[in-house]
């Protein structure tokens, strides 16, 4: 085993561990319910109902009951906005029919009586900011339906990292500084009680050498372009096509004997991922290179990875454990592997606008990812605090 093989049989390892730690404890937790279908759906709907208020309303599990699909909650100490907020809320979990929030008794907000698909199609989102209904076209709709990959180093968001590199006779410690963000224009429905939109996707990734006595800039890559993306229940797909070019710091030109390369492509991309158990998701897909510069950088890449947002939070519902494992391997590499892990936490209740910051360790082996040192094998160790939906 080389040692390519043996880091993608612990990245394996890893998210078994995690997948099985899961399902041990979801086992250990399920509680006995009738055999009969209903018993079972309620039975599944009162455990996330019964999750949900425990993480975002601090309500406990014990003040909520399911009737044949009907969410009742008993809180009275919840003001008017934190109610409807509740309402609505509890009102994307798949199944649910009606939500009722109840003053001993009394019931002081609920929703109209919720289709079975209406109530399939809202719950599909979540995680990704998406606010999906059962009605039609929305312009500049929040959120997107393709959730964003968390170990992906291209995937557009904005984020601050630091990084040490290890056994390289160039670079030592590094700075990361991403912008980036995903921009819907347009969603409406779509077959098989889904939706679809449309948008923009753009990103600048900085790297920048600490140990520098002006911190300088080592290279920048810069991305944009055009998206469409379809989502059903757990399964979610997206096609891009956008163009990348990449450009060497002046400042670190001028002290280092680093070749130029005149770094441009444009690229088309397809992904596909798929949900389990509200906590695992798996994806995969490919891209292929076109209008590339040099002309005979090769252009075709695969990648796939996986990710665990963990369905239990700490800290009394503020911190949410997650992982996640992004593999590349590309045609110009010979179809090398290269791996990107990331793993910490994300804050549930610190939140700008609508996004959540996490907090996360990461690890990269492979050819590098920053445009300019595409050739160089790398080995890297960080942290850094991003801001997602």
């Amino acid at each position: 085993m080389n040692k390519m093989t043996g880091s993608v049989f612990v990245v394996l390892l890893m998210f078994g561990s995690a997948v099985g730690m899961f399902s041990a404890r979801s086992a250990a937790a399920e509680p006995l319910v009738p055999q009969s279908q209903a018993g079972t759906e309620d039975a599944y709907i009162a455990g996330y109902a019964a999750a949900t208020l425990e993480r975002d309303f601090r309500v406990s599990s014990g003040a909520v009951r399911v009737q044949q699909g009907v969410i009742i909650v008993n809180a009275p100490t919840l003001a008017g906005a934190e109610q409807q907020k509740m309402v609505e809320t509890l009102a994307t979990i798949r199944g649910a029919t009606r939500v009722e929030l109840q003053d001993n008794g009394k019931v002081v907000a609920s929703t109209p009586a919720i289709s079975p698909s209406a109530a399939a199609v809202q719950r599909d989102v979540k995680g990704t900011g998406a606010q999906l209904a059962s009605v039609g076209s929305t312009f500049l709709p929040d959120g997107y339906l393709f959730e964003q990959l968390l170990a992906d180093p291209k995937w557009p968001h904005f984020s601050l990292a630091y990084i040490h590199y290890l056994h390289d006779k160039e670079i030592g410690s590094a700075g990361k500084a991403n912008f980036g963000e995903t921009l819907t224009f347009y969603r409406d429905q779509a077959p098989f009680g889904g939706q679809w939109e449309v948008g923009i996707q753009a990103g600048v990734y900085s790297l920048f050498d600490l140990e520098a006595a002006s911190k300088d800039l080592i290279n920048a890559d810069y991305r944009g372009g055009v998206f469409a993306a379809y989502r059903a229940h757990e399964f979610s797909t997206i096609l891009r096509v956008f163009h990348q070019s990449s450009h060497l710091g002046d400042e670190f030109v001028l002290r280092n004997t680093t070749e130029r390369v005149n770094l441009s492509y444009e690229q088309v991309d397809a992904l596909v991922s798929y949900k389990f158990l509200e906590a695992i998701r798996l994806y995969g897909g490919g891209g292929y290179l076109f209008d590339q510069e040099p002309s005979d950088l090769k252009p075709g890449h695969i990648q796939y990875g996986a990710e665990f947002e963990s369905p239990w939070t700490y800290g009394d519902g503020a911190l949410r454990p997650v992982l996640a494992a992004n593999l590349q391997n590309t045609e110009e590499s010979n179809w090398s592997t290269d791996i990107s892990v990331r793993g910490g936490i994300q804050f549930e209740n610190w939140k700008l606008g609508s996004r959540k910051l996490q907090l996360l360790v990461e690890y990269f082996k492979g050819y590098s990812p920053n445009g300019q040192f595409y050739t160089r094998k790398i080995e890297t160790i960080g942290i850094g605090a991003h801001l997602r939906f």
